[in-house]
């Protein structure tokens, strides 16, 4: 990457402009002060946001791709790195632009969802797989009400599962669970079933990220605007999931290069990382907002995960007071300074952040700022719709 010191920029544009939808067109001559990135839904709309395997399994606080793939375009890096990889956003643009990248989370399951979205697979194979479980799930499926040898192979002791999940559902998902064993994409297929997971639970339709209990009678739907009932099958979702899945493998599969992925189940602040990386793209967790393991609780209890918790930084259950700001930052510092280490001199760090409390310092950790651009986040669907202000720093090692 030719890197080339840029002035401080601090942008705010209106939806007055017109943003960016020429993703293609950006270059390393693309001013800081042309990207318009206050993008509303009739510009960059969520089928195109959510693009092939974006959208594998829901993931909250994502970035959306676009934003990496300008930035990746821009400064065109050899090598990029995301500390908090999350849903592997970065990995998979990067690749597509042929970009080396490596990425660490201390999360097992976003270890896990990145890994099924950068893997490499035999389509034909994978497409025989898929097909195979589906139709033996099916032969099962069948059994469940007459054969009670057949519905003993697919009990649990789990408390969790049992709560959360009406009987028949559970009986559904240990069968899928139990089947991936005899395939060889197990870990696509262990995404395909938490993604189910997280829609059959017992929930109303209108609260699927962050449910507080289990919903186990009839409710007025805010989405549906009328009586729902909790679901009681897992199937129907096994099933629609299976399929898209497949498809978004085969989309990405036409535009995935040989650039290399590396990613690593490992504490930010610790993990060995190659030398030489020029580029660190990141938007690390907003502070007190998402409990990061907690929002895929379902997949952890049915795949056996192991859990991290205890390790995030800033999670939702510290709240945002002066203590928890410490602890955060202290947190995000040390990730940067670790990650400092292995950065090429001149390197950037180009960070997405919602910094409303005014926390991130870059000579803290060794950097300085040379540029930053603020977009509007105008969310228009689902029950946290709402707006705020996002800001991209940009960052060159000193």
């Amino acid at each position: 990457m030719d890197t080339v010191l840029i002035p401080t920029t601090h942008i705010k544009s209106t939806y007055e402009e017109v943003p960016i939808t020429n993703f293609s067109s950006i270059n390393s001559n693309t001013p800081l002060d042309s990207l318009n990135l206050n993008w509303r839904e009739r510009d960059l709309p969520e089928r195109t946001r959510t693009k092939h395997v974006h959208r594998l399994h829901p993931y909250l606080g994502k970035f959306i791709p676009q934003l990496v793939e300008i930035f990746l375009r821009k400064y065109k890096p050899k090598l990029v790195y995301d500390p908090f990889v999350g849903s592997g956003t970065t990995l998979v643009e990067a690749n597509t632009l042929g970009i080396d990248s490596v990425g660490t989370d201390i999360s097992a399951f976003n270890i896990l969802l990145s890994k099924v979205k950068t893997d490499k697979y035999n389509i034909p194979a994978l497409e025989k797989e898929v097909n195979e479980i589906l139709r033996r799930l099916s032969l099962y499926k069948s059994k469940f009400s007459k054969d009670e040898k057949v519905n003993k192979l697919f009990q649990t002791d789990n408390p969790y599962i049992h709560e959360w999940f009406a009987p028949n559902t559970q009986k559904e998902l240990l069968c899928y669970l139990r089947l991936i064993k005899d395939y060889t994409y197990q870990d696509l297929l262990e995404i395909i079933l938490s993604r189910a997971a997280r829609s059959a639970r017992l929930v109303t339709h209108y609260d699927l990220d962050f449910p507080k209990k289990p919903q186990t009678t009839p409710y007025f739907c805010y989405k549906h605007r009328r009586i729902c009932k909790p679901t009681e099958e897992a199937y129907k979702f096994l099933y629609r999931y299976t399929i898209d899945t497949l498809q978004r493998i085969k989309e990405y599969a036409k535009i995935k290069t040989g650039a290399k992925v590396v990613l690593n189940h490992g504490d930010s602040r610790e993990v060995k990382l190659p030398k030489g990386i020029d580029m660190v793209f990141t938007s690390p967790p907003y502070i007190g907002l998402i409990d990061y393991h907690e929002q895929h609780r379902y997949a952890y209890e049915f795949l056996g995960l192991k859990n991290n918790e205890t390790k995030e930084i800033g999670p939702a259950k510290k709240g945002q007071s002066d203590q928890a700001r410490k602890e955060y930052m202290k947190g995000i510092n040390d990730v940067l300074l670790h990650t400092r280490d292995y950065v090429a001199k001149d390197g950037l760090a180009i960070i997405v952040v919602n910094d409303k409390f005014r926390l991130y310092a870059p000579e803290e950790v060794g950097f300085k700022s040379v540029g930053k651009v603020e977009r509007h986040v105008n969310r228009r669907t689902g029950r946290r719709n709402g707006a705020f202000y996002e800001s991209i720093l940009i960052w060159q090692k000193t």
